[in-house]
């Protein structure tokens, strides 16, 4: 006779040990499963946190300083009236109010950032594409190192440079110009003799701003994605067309990037302008005249020994005009980045 054995009650294991008439099922939590979340800083981990949080806001504190500074010092240049600024200061004689006196500062600083930025441009970024994908590894580590180097020179050297080796090496340059293509109305006008004029100004400038130009567009490009350069050498393009049509793309926004942190460099240059440039007070495109144009930083450097009360707020307000373009500068160029977030280097 077989014994016949009943099915285990659902919820219960058959090879398991008996359940015990007292034993109930485990309990479910009303609270549902736990859900991931921010894990729990301790110790350094929560230090590091809040500095690294102090410094960003450290940051927004000083520009906001910095803005506060220039518009307390500048107010009474700004609301004194044209008269009372004209018979205190000494330096605006020849200018009949505060808008007359900065509106050539501004014109000459941003006409010398500008050819800065076109002279220095285009070489920067054949440096970058020639260490990036032509030079052998050596050779491009070497000279990265050495167009590096370019930044660690003190912009005085940059302006005794200027003023004492290339001013004098290209002023022949500039009469061939002037004599030659002088019916353009950028280097019509009287050629100074000396070559301490606006555009010797941007050549030293270009060479100031070209190893931040670069480098950043040299990081920009080796970063890349292999696979496509190395699509498009397989579908039959050369090194050249494959730039083209995949590193130059990828790093437009990136070459912007640094041309505009090069062109924040040129605005605000002092000493090197200080030190080349034949100074005037015009609106004046010439390029190759002296005693045409005069840049903001370089203005208040030579005019701060001997300015006055309000001489001094004059100044101060200059130096805001110069911040506000410097803003604008750098919200332009953030701008611009974002608009091809979606396939940049730079970001």
């Amino acid at each position: 006779m077989t014994a016949t054995t009943s099915p285990a009650p659902a919820g219960t294991d058959p090879g398991g040990p008996p359940e015990s008439a007292g034993s109930r099922p485990p309990r479910r939590s009303l609270r549902g499963p736990r859900r991931a979340g921010r894990p729990v800083e301790r110790g350094a981990s929560r230090v590091f946190r809040w500095t690294a949080t102090g410094a960003g806001a450290l940051i927004l504190v000083v520009l906001a300083a910095v803005a506060v500074f220039l518009v307390v010092k500048a107010m009474p240049a700004l609301t004194a009236s044209s008269g009372e600024l004209v018979d205190s200061v000494s330096f605006m004689r020849n200018s009949s109010s505060l808008a007359d006196y900065v509106g050539p500062l501004v014109f000459g600083t941003v006409l010398a950032a500008v050819l800065a930025l076109v002279l220095a441009v285009p070489v920067a970024i054949a440096i970058a594409l020639f260490i990036s994908h032509y030079a052998p590894r050596r050779l491009a580590s070497g000279l990265g190192y050495v167009v590096d180097l370019l930044a660690a020179v003190p912009s005085v050297v940059y302006g005794l440079w200027g003023a004492m080796v290339l001013a004098p090496l290209v002023q022949p340059l500039w009469s061939w110009l002037g004599s030659t293509l002088g019916w353009i109305p950028l280097f019509g006008g009287t050629v100074s003799p000396t070559g301490r004029v606006i555009l010797t100004v941007g050549v030293v400038l270009a060479v100031m701003i070209l190893p931040i130009i670069t480098a950043v567009s040299r990081e920009v490009f080796l970063q890349t994605p292999r696979l496509y350069e190395e699509a498009a050498l397989a579908l039959g393009a050369t090194r050249w067309e494959m730039i083209r049509m995949t590193v130059l793309p990828f790093g437009r926004s990136g070459v912007v990037s640094a041309a505009m942190l090069g062109l924040g460099r040129a605005l605000g240059e002092t000493m090197a302008v200080l030190m080349i440039l034949s100074q005037g007070f015009l609106y004046s495109f010439l390029l190759l005249a002296a005693g045409q144009q005069q840049t903001i930083a370089a203005n208040i450097a030579a005019q701060f020994p001997e300015a006055s009360d309000m001489g001094m707020s004059v100044l101060i307000a200059t130096g805001l005009a110069l911040f506000v373009i410097t803003l604008v500068v750098n919200m332009s160029a953030r701008a611009i980045v974002a608009r091809r977030k979606d396939f940049s280097g730079a970001n």
